[in-house]
């Protein structure tokens, strides 16, 4: 298979280190990619969101299948422009896509469909954003209802933070505030069936302590100790399967990955947010547990053909990733410093680029999420003990980590 990705973050390094191990892959190429990337990939400058340039590459090099990694191509119909040339492509088209381009969207659908969320209000003027401010009470949440990079949303105890969030966007989507910890289960597509990943639970905020503002995410960890043993199985009767006849009823029928962002209320689980790709850093520890080889599972997502694939299958034991994140990260994040200490030399641990590029020969920093250092072990506390271990060897002016990623549940908490 000679296979394309589209993306240049740290998600799209996690794909292709998983693609380039399927002995089914014969060419890997990416698109435009990052440093890293490149060492597992050919690397082509094409803009993301150009779908009539991202289809022509597809055509020249024959791919077999295209697969999109981040949100903003997926919502600017890059699929569909793929699937006008015949060729397979892993990710849903513009209209699906939605789910993640437009909170109000993606709330119809979950109400339409029956799935458990949070009471919301979509808001175009500031009186609208403060009488549901007021009908919600503390703490609030306010959501850009556009893309936002997963930056979009500001959950705070105080409402002129929350007014002034709004103000900030055209429209908004004002939600109840769900308590509980919050987990992240990707489902697999081809439209009609719908297969999970195994959860993981990344870490949103900036600093240690969950203290910070909202950053892309800054850590990552898989298996879940703690969460109910049916959590899957549940979610995906609840929310994925629901979510999926919603979208196919509607005549849009969603093709790759569907990601739940979920509070464990003690209600039971709720939905958080949709997103119509792989989640980051998420993505890198989920994949690391992967047995099943990459290629031919996202070909069948492609072709409809999901069913008749058979059961996935998982290494064991445990995977966690740490973000290496530039000074600044995330207001406005400082680009250009030197990257020291790779690669790292270990049988546990490895680095995946996310905003990274050469300069002169030299490894720079070139995106708020430089790095994700991922460990892997028997359990939650070695893979962890793996990832910390392998950060330290890593040098970078400026740079910022959070110290307790997957320290809790690796405790037993």
């Amino acid at each position: 298979m000679r296979v394309l990705v589209i993306g240049s973050g740290g998600r799209e390094h996690a794909l292709c280190r998983a693609l380039r191990l399927d002995p089914a892959v014969s060419e890997l190429h990416c698109a435009p990619g990052n440093a890293g990337i490149a060492e597992v990939a050919t690397l082509h400058p094409v803009t993301p969101t150009d779908g009539a340039a991202v289809s022509a590459l597809a055509v020249r090099l024959g791919a077999d299948l295209v697969v999109i990694g981040p949100e903003a191509p997926l919502v600017a119909g890059v699929a569909d422009a793929v699937r006008a040339q015949g060729i397979p492509c892993f990710g849903p088209s513009r209209e699906p896509a939605a789910i993640e381009g437009s909170k109000a969207f993606a709330k119809d659908v979950m109400v339409a469909a029956g799935v458990p969320t949070a009471r919301a209000f979509t808001c175009t003027t500031e009186e609208e954003v403060a009488a549901a401010l007021d009908t919600f009470g503390p703490p609030y949440v306010v959501k850009d209802d556009g893309l936002a990079a997963g930056k979009g949303v500001v959950v705070t105890g105080d409402r002129d933070e929350a007014l002034a969030h709004a103000r900030a966007c055209e429209r908004v989507v004002v939600e109840e505030y769900l308590d509980g910890p919050e987990v992240s289960l990707f489902a697999l597509c081809d439209g009609l069936t719908a297969v999970p990943l195994q959860p993981a639970q990344d870490f949103k905020r900036a600093h240690d302590g969950d203290e910070g503002p909202n950053t892309g995410g800054m850590g990552a960890y898989t298996p879940l100790p703690w969460a109910p043993a049916d959590l899957t199985e549940q979610v995906m009767a609840e929310v994925v399967s629901p979510t999926v006849a919603e979208l196919a009823r509607r005549g849009m029928p969603y093709t790759g990955v569907l990601y739940a962002g979920l509070a464990l209320t003690k209600a039971g689980p709720r939905v958080i947010e949709f997103n119509a790709r792989f989640g980051d850093p998420e993505t890198q520890v989920v994949l690391d547990r992967l047995a099943t080889p990459l290629a031919g599972l996202l070909l069948a997502c492609a072709t409809g053909d999901l069913a008749a694939h058979g059961p996935l299958r998982w290494r064991e034991g445990a995977a966690v990733t740490v973000v290496v994140a530039a000074e600044n990260y995330p207001a406005d994040p400082v680009k250009g410093d030197v990257i020291e200490g790779l690669p790292v030399k270990a049988s546990n641990a490895y680095v995946l680029h996310a905003g990274t590029a050469l300069d002169g020969g030299r490894l720079v920093s070139n995106g708020g999420r430089v790095l994700n250092v991922i460990g892997t072990g028997e359990d939650l506390a070695q893979a962890r003990a793996a990832a910390y271990e392998a950060l330290e060897k890593i040098s970078m002016r400026g740079s910022h980590h959070r110290s307790d990623i997957a320290l809790s549940a690796a405790a037993g908490g």
